[in-house]
């Protein structure tokens, strides 16, 4: 076959390849992962702001300024460490995301520059593994929060929420799970054209329902005093500090996976300007000013009712206006809905099409995606947190930090920007085809970074003496733990490095 050159289309350097030029027996390509046409990148500004939006409104989110209220923070500290997390985040969104609107071309497709092509799919299944047990937790939250709500709908009929157990919890919020798990599949069927239609009508009905919320509560309160009035226990000291940079590698790890895969969105861009604009725009922005909604709603809640409610359908539920606990209950449920699609199933949709091409799609991808979210019983997963969110899912951020460095640094770095569009979709004879497929000089220093990032992890000890999860209490690798609190950064910064010296000495490759 003869090798065409790609097409560059217009002043912003986005390249498309030439029908004929792409490779369509090979077997790392499918419909789902090739490069998007030009003419098919058209997501805008507000698209990709409306994508943020979408994914930043949600429970966890709204509740991030408590933990770090629990912590000993006021809530102008906790609000500004929200709000640098997000913005130190933002960079390697951009960075990352700059191959998207270039070339067209999804996370894993873009793995391959720097792991090889068949090793690609390592940091791939990491990250679709981490994005299925968050889709799981995310659709065992979602149901709840119908069973919740919905009781309160059908006020004294009890036989809601007293019916039949089945696995330990009432067959009706097995239905809701069920329920809430089906609409999510309907969605992601219908591709990335629904998931950006999702966004587009969820982001403003979202953040009204915020505003709502804080109206109502306003109303009630008759202002805000209590927590507002709270002074940090902390200061601005050395307390507050020992306090504040692992609460800030916190705030980064809460959207450190999304800085991997952020490629599967930026490929539909209309430009450069779109995905830079509308991130910066739609993240910082969004969790700084969710985070003082959260607070001021708090701080309301506390003086109506004497005590802070941090979860909004805690608080939705004192509502005494039916119509006033549909329309949270309908809240809820989209900003939950939205978050999960977007980031937790598109992910590992693309991710999983990448280990077989021939044989799985996104479609599929995502259905594998969605199975592997409920056998890993999502339900028993949330009821030891400490264990499965904080050391499992805080572990695996570590390597996903790792796994960012190498990216950023094979694609600014070494190639400078400048990819071998058809030679990330050939086998043999591909400038990234390295040793078989593989490039070990990205899985030395994925290793090295990993070591570093995550084997000091520890476990806290409570008053008792009891640890709160599987490590040791002085870290895995004793001397490495002052490092466990940093491991985002420590992951990236040494990846990045590590992986630019050992490529100095690589052979020259094409592209």
């Amino acid at each position: 076959m003869t090798e065409i050159a790609p097409t560059r289309s217009g002043p912003d350097g986005r390249i498309e390849l030439a029908p004929d030029a792409f490779p369509a027996d090979s077997p790392y390509a499918n419909d789902d992962l090739r490069p998007v046409p030009l003419a098919e990148r058209r997501w805008t500004t507000y698209n990709f702001a409306a994508l943020w939006i979408g994914m930043a409104v949600n429970v966890p989110s709204w509740t991030l300024a408590a933990g770090l209220v629990a912590l000993g923070m006021d809530w102008k500290q906790s609000v500004l460490t929200i709000a640098l997390g997000n913005v130190i985040v933002l960079l390697p969104m951009l960075l990352t995301g700059h191959a998207g609107p270039k070339y067209g071309i999804p996370f894993p497709v873009l793995a391959r520059a720097s792991f090889g092509v068949r090793g690609a799919n390592l940091p791939a299944l990491l990250r679709g593994l981490v994005a299925c047990a968050w889709f799981g937790i995310q659709t065992w939250i979602g149901g709840q929060s119908i069973f919740f709500l919905a009781g309160k709908l059908f006020g004294a009929a009890n036989w809601w929420t007293d019916a039949g157990k089945v696995g330990g919890y009432p067959w009706t919020q097995w239905l809701c799970f069920l329920l809430f798990f089906a609409v999510e599949i309907v969605i992601i069927l219908r591709g990335m054209e629904a998931v950006r239609r999702l966004e587009n009508w969820a982001a403003p009905l979202m953040l009204a329902g915020a505003v709502a919320l804080l109206v109502w509560i306003a109303n009630k309160a008759g202002g805000f005093g209590p927590l507002l009035d709270q002074p940090s226990q902390l200061g601005w000291g050395a307390d507050f500090w020992k306090v504040f940079f692992p609460a800030l590698m916190g705030m980064i790890g809460f959207w450190s996976t999304l800085s991997l895969n952020i490629p599967d969105f930026t490929r539909f861009g209309a430009g450069q300007k779109a995905q830079v604009w509308g991130q910066s725009l739609g993240l910082p922005t969004t969790m700084a000013a969710f985070a003082l909604l959260s607070v001021l709603v708090t701080s309301g809640a506390q003086a109506v009712y004497g005590e802070p409610i941090w979860d909004p359908s805690q608080l939705a539920a004192r509502m005494d206006s039916t119509v006033g606990v549909l329309f949270a209950l309908f809240v809820l449920l989209l900003a939950t809905l939205s978050t999960n699609i977007a980031a937790n199933l598109v992910s590992p949709a693309y991710d999983l099409s990448n280990l077989a091409p021939k044989l799985i799609n996104f479609r599929s991808g995502a259905i594998i995606a969605c199975v592997i979210g409920v056998v890993i019983f999502p339900w028993k997963l949330i009821e030891n947190p400490d264990i499965y969110i904080f050391t499992w899912l805080g572990t695996v951020g570590g390597l996903l930090g790792t796994v960012a460095g190498i990216l950023i640094a094979d694609y600014w770095l070494v190639r400078r920007t400048h990819l071998d569009l058809r030679g990330l979709y050939t086998g043999p004879g591909s400038p990234y085809w390295y040793d078989s497929g593989w490039n070990w000089r990205a899985l030395a220093a994925f290793g090295v970074g990993a070591v570093l990032a995550v084997g000091g992890s520890y476990s806290n000890v409570d008053a008792q003496g009891e640890k709160a999860g599987p490590f040791p209490a002085d870290g895995l690798i004793p001397f490495l733990q002052p490092l466990a609190d940093y491991g985002w950064a420590v992951g990236l910064g040494t990846s990045l490095v590590l992986y630019v010296v050992l490529m100095a000495s690589a052979p020259r490759q094409k592209a």
